[in-house]
């Protein structure tokens, strides 16, 4: 391989200029993102968890009736099935609400400092890490893929 080919793609190397503390601060703030990404998978979780609860409350109450107990059935059905989980709203509109605020708010201010600080390229910090790491000239620790190879796929 040669050394060309051993290099990162081009939008994973710095721009000329770019300093390391600007590149570490870079980083921590798209580790930030990712974090906020998983939260955002919890709060999609909580969504859809509320939701089953909610159903399969429907046919808990159901039971209930064709148990021969109405009348309980009846107070949880007007207690809990349906409910709001937090005043005013189901978890969609949760959902829905940090999606259009806090989490697109996160996405463009991230997606902005890199745009203005090095040219928009994403994972800075962790290419160099790789680079840093990798065995150059090893199988398996390729700078980048090689079209039409197989092998080592790690996350």
């Amino acid at each position: 391989m040669t050394s060309a080919e051993d290099r990162p793609d081009p939008q994973h190397e710095r721009p000329e200029g770019v300093d390391d503390a600007t590149v570490s601060a870079l980083g921590k703030i798209s580790e930030a993102l990712e974090a906020v990404e998983v939260a955002r998978g919890h709060l999609y979780t909580f969504h859809r968890m509320s939701g089953t609860a909610d159903l399969t409350l429907g046919e808990g109450v159901d039971a209930l009736r064709e148990a021969g107990h109405g009348e309980l059935a009846d107070r949880v059905e007007r207690e809990m099935v349906g409910r709001n989980v937090l005043h005013g709203r189901w978890s969609f509109q949760i959902v829905e609400e940090y999606d259009d605020g806090y989490y697109e708010t996160f996405r463009r201010v991230e997606r902005e400092l890199r745009e203005e600080l090095v040219e928009g390229r994403r994972h800075l910090f962790e290419a160099e890490m790789k680079e840093d790491r990798r065995t150059h000239g090893k199988a398996g620790h390729e700078a980048r893929p090689v079209e039409g190879a197989e092998g080592d796929q790690p996350g």
